[in-house]
C-alpha cells in the first residue's frame, strides 16, 4: 500500500510564483527518487474555523496563504530511500535550494499509511 508524506503552511500571497518556482525545481528531485506523485496546492477556499483552522495550525499571517502539499511514495521504504537521497542533492545544489520560500517553522508535516484509494 502506498505511503503519503503531507504538509501544511504558509507562503506569503505576493511569492505565489516565486513559491512555484521552487516547487518546481526541488519536487522533480521527489519523483527522480521514487516518489508517484508530488502536489502543492495553492489555498484557494480555505475557511476560518471557530475552534481551529489551517491559518491557526501555521500561525498564517495576513499577508500569507495556506498551501497543502503532498508526496506519494510506493511505501514508506521508498519514501525513506527517496527522501535520503532527495536531501543529499539539495546540500550538493548551493544555498539556493536549501532556501525555503517560507517559514519552515511554522509547518506542520507527517507520513501516512493509505487506508483507502479509491
Amino acid at each position: 500500500m502506498t505511503y503519503v508524506d503531507g504538509f501544511v503552511f504558509a507562503v506569503k500571497t505576493a511569492d505565489k510564483e516565486k513559491f512555484r518556482e521552487y516547487g518546481n525545481r526541488i519536487d522533480v528531485l521527489f519523483k527522480k527518487h521514487g516518489a508517484i506523485q508530488v502536489i502543492e496546492a495553492w489555498g484557494e477556499d480555505v475557511p476560518k474555523g471557530k475552534e481551529t483552522d489551517f491559518y491557526r495550525a501555521v500561525q498564517a499571517k495576513a499577508d500569507e496563504t495556506i498551501v497543502f502539499s503532498w508526496i506519494v511514495w510506493p511505501d514508506k521504504a521508498a519514501r525513506e530511500l527517496g527522501n535520503e537521497k532527495v536531501f543529499a542533492e539539495v546540500e550538493t545544489m548551493g544555498e539556493d535550494a536549501t532556501r525555503l520560500p517560507f517559514d519552515g517553522k511554522r509547518m506542520i508535516y507527517g507520513g501516512f499509511d493509505v487506508l483507502v484509494d479509491l
